[in-house]
């Protein structure tokens, strides 16, 4: 299973925010800019993960990105889940329909395996994703 774009950059976003200390000042510009992505890919990926209640993001003077109590807890499977959604695996139903949908068993095969996919994610939590090795490498993109 390939995981999007969005999601990847999500997952970065959140591991960043992980090992960001309380005098740090994180934008989505600095944090885009750190993992090299778009920032306009990183503001609609904040915004999401805003309104799954796993990042702050508060503006104006002051301002910046804080992972929240959540967002150090949260399972990697479950942001996974949120971010890609649950939908069909394979497209049955799409124009023109696949002639074998009636009596096809790869669809249901196929949604089993992401669901397993995601459920080895379910241990994993973002504040385990940064333990070092990782974590010291996270917080010297914003050194270069």
């Amino acid at each position: 299973m390939r995981l999007t774009v969005f999601t990847d950059i999500s997952l970065r976003i959140v591991m960043r925010l992980a090992v960001a200390d309380d005098s740090e000042l994180l934008t989505t510009r600095s944090v885009a800019e750190a993992l090299a992505v778009p920032y306009t890919h990183a503001a609609k990926a904040v915004a999401r993960l805003s309104e799954l209640g796993l990042v702050e993001a508060r503006r104006g003077r002051g301002g910046g990105l804080r992972l929240t109590g959540a967002g150090h807890r949260a399972s990697v499977g479950g942001i996974v889940r949120e971010l890609e959604g649950m939908g069909d695996v394979v497209g049955c139903e799409d124009a023109p329909p696949c002639p074998l949908r009636a009596a096809c068993r790869l669809r249901a095969v196929l949604a089993e395996a992401r669901e397993a996919f995601c459920a080895s994610l379910d241990p994993v939590t973002v504040d385990s994703l940064v333990v070092s090795p990782t974590g010291p490498a996270l917080v010297s993109l914003l050194l270069r």
